[in-house]
């Protein structure tokens, strides 16, 4: 299980692109001839299951406990979050979406929705404030 564990590390170093990551698991999928599932509903309903399975981490968690992960509730959550950031990267690429251009998009929109002025300290959502 090691060597296959370094040779998915070497292919994938920290810092890696978005497209080489997608690429890689474009590959990866090839290789078990698993392209045949990877449409978008069931990528989609992959990706429902995976941050489910994040959120279980935390259900009877106090706000406390959540902030403070013991080693096995880190290492559970750093794999679940691993496993819904790439089910998302290869919906994605199953899209033909930039997500990249994407988060651009939608950090603008964000900013011009909740002006910091008037929604500092506010947890309301944009439709629910008045000019």
């Amino acid at each position: 299980m090691t060597d296959r564990l370094e040779s998915s590390k070497d292919r994938l170093a920290p810092g890696e692109s978005i497209a080489s990551v997608q690429a890689y698991l474009r590959d990866f999928a090839r290789q078990r001839d698993w392209q045949q599932y990877h449409n978008p509903k069931n990528l989609v309903m992959a990706l429902s299951v995976e941050a489910s399975e994040l959120l279980e981490i935390f259900q009877w968690l106090s706000p406390e406990q959540a902030e403070n992960l013991n080693p096995q509730q880190r290492e559970a959550a750093s794999h679940e979050m691993a496993d819904v950031f790439l089910y998302l990267l290869r919906l994605a690429d199953q899209l033909d979406i930039d997500l990249w251009d994407a988060v651009a998009l939608k950090t603008k929109l964000n900013e011009a929705r909740y002006p910091a002025d008037k929604v500092r300290g506010s947890a309301k959502k944009y439709s629910d404030y008045t000019d």
